[in-house]
């Protein structure tokens, strides 16, 4: 753990998405004015998680489904993937939710160095059409959680089985395919370093 001016960084290693989601709800019905925002920097185990607006797909992986309660669709979560759990009191800060939701996409992009780039109506960073990295938030009270999930290096064969984010057919890449050389864990602490700083700025 590091406390970096107002924000405390934890670094939690493997986590399973159970969990994680408990931990999250109850820190934020917890929390008040006083309270430090938290950057949660942690992997999953394989899962796919169903955003609010998801429907239930037919899976025969093994890999288990968990309903969450983030904005979007569904995604995936695996070994190799960055995931940033960004517990923010926006209202605190002044920051709208949509600022914060650019804020989070600007984060993956200047990581990327310009390479990557948003697309309208679909939340997340993508390269050539290809999405390195999604986002999925919940705000009560003024208050964020969840965050982002950036794709690094793993295997990506578990995406093919759904519709990643809701678009069937939706390519997915990873840094490591992008020529990014850097650990999960160095190319994490990166984002979340830039993340800091962002949030520090709105």
């Amino acid at each position: 753990m590091t406390l970096v001016e107002d924000i405390v960084v934890r670094r939690l290693g493997s986590v399973d998405y159970v969990s994680s989601l408990e931990k999250m709800r109850t820190f934020t019905a917890a929390r008040d004015a006083a309270t430090p925002d938290e950057l949660w920097l942690l992997e999953h185990p394989p899962v796919y998680t169903l955003g609010q607006a998801a429907s239930v797909p037919a899976v025969a992986n093994g890999i288990p489904l968990v309903q969450s309660d983030r904005g979007g669709e569904i995604t995936y979560h695996g070994p190799g993937q960055a995931v940033i759990y960004t517990l923010v009191d926006l209202a605190r800060r002044g920051i709208k939710v949509k600022e914060f939701v650019r804020l989070l996409e600007q984060s993956v992009i200047d990581l990327l160095e310009g390479r990557g780039a948003r697309k309208p109506g679909a939340p997340g960073v993508y390269v050539g059409g290809a999405k390195v990295a999604a986002l999925g938030i919940r705000v009560r009270r003024g208050r964020a959680y969840h965050g982002l999930a950036l794709n690094v290096d793993m295997d990506l064969s578990p995406f093919a089985a759904i519709d990643p984010c809701g678009y069937p057919g939706l390519a997915v890449t990873q840094m490591k395919d992008l020529g990014f050389t850097e650990s999960t864990a160095v190319l994490g602490k990166r984002l979340a370093d830039i993340l800091l700083k962002s949030i520090g700025d709105a």
